[in-house]
């Protein structure tokens, strides 16, 4: 059969680089939710025994997948104005408090959308975008987050900016993955694929302002600075599948960066999601102001896809989140464990989580050990917080180490005593009906963060025109428009020859013995990290400078005229 055929798939010829044989369904032609779910079913039954799926060479029908480039969609800025928050208040307590916030809010899509699968990056392509927000803002640490203050619309695609050739997209529209927040005639949050007339959608989508959102009289004004965040990835790797990533906000001195890879395996009648070998987490560097100096590791949990065999799919978490600190200033010093609870394989999850913020003294490594609630020390306990991650989220200072003018009396305590935390009572899967969304039953207990009222905020984009080729939205322009019209087998076509050429490119490379060498990143990930190239930087700093308006004018103006 031709390569060019979309029922027989991209399973030949095998790629050699790849550890083992390709995992792959032919297109059925039956594009309704029943054709969908058989091949589903087809790709768990081939993946059963597979020890990593996402390390093999994995190809779907254009028809299962979302039309949005994988390194759009793996980005931990579905909150950014969150994110330029984390180095304003002058205490480390109140840091660690905001860095908490931050690492809830960051994968925001799964909180609110179904799940997706992304198109398959390939070697050398990259993505880059930027974000302009009012930094979230917290008057004093028992304070709840203002909601949100952009929340027009949430993503998968941008990427629909390419249903018309005349509109080289640039922020990203609603997708139907996303948000599932309720609407009011009062909110901001305009669905595109609700609308029957598109342009009005867009009409209304264009009178928003990426420096507004909801004031504290409701009024959707803002007088808070307005911050640029900017994003750059690149793919770096494609067996095993590496892609690395850089963030700033330079009003704020944050950098955010680090690498992702997964590791996939189908257990039982779910799919379980963990970081790959060189995966280590994200990190968040202060390069300025109140913290200068610090860098924050926050590690990932583990992720189950379930529901495969209903064709109903949910994310539920397992496992633990640490946050670490590390450098700045001499003090006193903060780390945060985040347990997410064991569900219960009867009935429907609750999503529940319960965690604590704990003293780290000098000198000692016993805390490293420690990845749950109960392993540590009570007299090192200066804050519990409980909820759900997916909805509302409450903390409470747990004895004096948390307020800057008191000394915790532990930190005097070189050898503490190992006793039980009696944390929050939180009940178990099995017992409760419903999901934790207490309102705060005590005077003492607090909103950190309540996930149902946030929208993820969409990023601004370059216009495809203005894209190099291997941009993750240009390369896969042609894939993105035949989704969007629903011709799923030119789609398919499309999307086997990127990955031909990709296939096309590396035997190129071995037959000279040339190696891959990335452009925007340093080929060494062995940090859980690459530092940027000159061309990184030089990347950044246009996005930096980008004209954001003009952008949007140029997307929404040139559609809008179309119609």
């Amino acid at each position: 059969m031709s390569n060019n055929d979309p029922k027989a798939g991209p399973a030949s010829p095998i790629d050699e680089d790849a550890p083992g044989p390709p995992i792959s369904v032919a297109d059925s032609g039956d594009t309704g939710e029943g054709g969908k779910l058989k091949m589903i079913v087809q790709l768990v039954k081939k993946s059963l025994g597979v020890k990593d799926i996402a390390a093999m060479r994995l190809s779907l029908p254009a028809s299962l997948l979302e039309p949005i480039p994988n390194l759009e969609y793996w980005q931990y800025l579905d909150r950014p104005d969150i994110f330029a928050a984390i180095n304003d208040s002058p205490h480390p307590f109140e840091r660690m408090l905001a860095v908490l916030r931050f690492t809830l809010t960051k994968d925001l899509k799964f909180v609110h959308g179904k799940v997706c699968k992304p198109y398959n990056s390939v070697l050398g392509e990259h993505f880059r975008a930027h974000w302009d927000v009012t930094p979230a803002q917290f008057p004093n640490p028992d304070s709840t987050i203002p909601k949100s203050r952009l929340s027009f619309v949430s993503e998968t695609a941008s990427v629909r900016s390419a249903i018309s050739s005349s509109s080289k997209s640039v922020t990203s529209g609603r997708s139907s993955f996303l948000s599932k927040a309720p609407k009011s005639p009062s909110t901001a949050a305009t669905s595109l694929e609700a609308e029957p007339d598109e342009a009005q959608a867009l009409k209304r989508l264009s009178k928003l302002s990426l420096a507004t959102g909801d004031g504290p009289n409701g009024t959707g004004t803002d007088t808070g600075e307005t911050a640029r965040v900017v994003y750059v990835t690149e793919q770096v790797s494609h067996h095993p599948p590496v892609s690395a990533y850089f963030a700033t906000c330079p009003q704020r001195s944050l950098q955010l960066f680090g690498i992702d890879q997964i590791s996939a395996k189908v257990s039982g009648t779910t799919l379980r999601v963990s970081p790959g070998q060189h995966n280590q987490g994200i990190f968040v560097r202060v390069t300025g102001g109140f913290g200068e100096g610090e860098q924050y590791h926050i590690t990932h949990p583990i992720a189950s896809v379930n529901g495969i065999l209903r064709g109903s799919f949910y994310i539920t978490v397992g496992e633990s989140t640490v946050i670490s600190v590390s450098g700045g200033k001499a003090g006193q010093r903060f780390r945060t464990i985040i347990e997410y609870k064991e569900e219960s394989w009867l009935g429907r999850a609750h999503f529940l989580m319960e965690g604590v913020i704990h003293t780290v003294h000098d000198g000692e490594t016993d805390h490293e050990e420690w990845t749950k609630v109960k392993h540590v020390p009570h007299n090192r306990i200066v804050a519990v917080f409980d909820g759900s991650w997916k909805g509302h989220v409450r903390w409470r200072r747990v004895g004096s180490g948390s307020y800057p003018s008191i000394i915790s009396s532990s930190a005097s305590s070189p050898n503490p005593s190992h006793t039980q935390l009696p944390t929050p009572h939180i009940p178990s899967a099995a017992a409760s009906k419903a999901d934790v969304t207490v309102t705060g039953d005590s005077g003492e207990w607090a909103t950190l963060i309540d996930m149902s009222t946030l929208e993820v905020i969409p990023k601004v984009v370059r216009p495809l025109d203005r894209q190099l080729e291997n941009e993750s939205r240009r390369l896969w322009e042609s894939v993105t428009d035949n989704l969007v019209k629903r011709e799923f087998g030119e789609a398919t076509r499309e999307k086997v020859g990127i990955e031909q050429r990709q296939r096309d490119e590396a035997a190129e490379r071995k037959k000279r013995g040339v190696e891959f060498v990335p452009r925007y990143f340093e080929k060494d990930i062995s940090k859980g990290f690459a530092e940027l190239t000159a061309e990184g930087w030089k990347a950044v700093q246009e996005e930096i400078e980008e004209e954001t308006s003009a952008c949007i004018e140029g997307s929404l103006g040139t559609k809008l005229a179309a119609q």
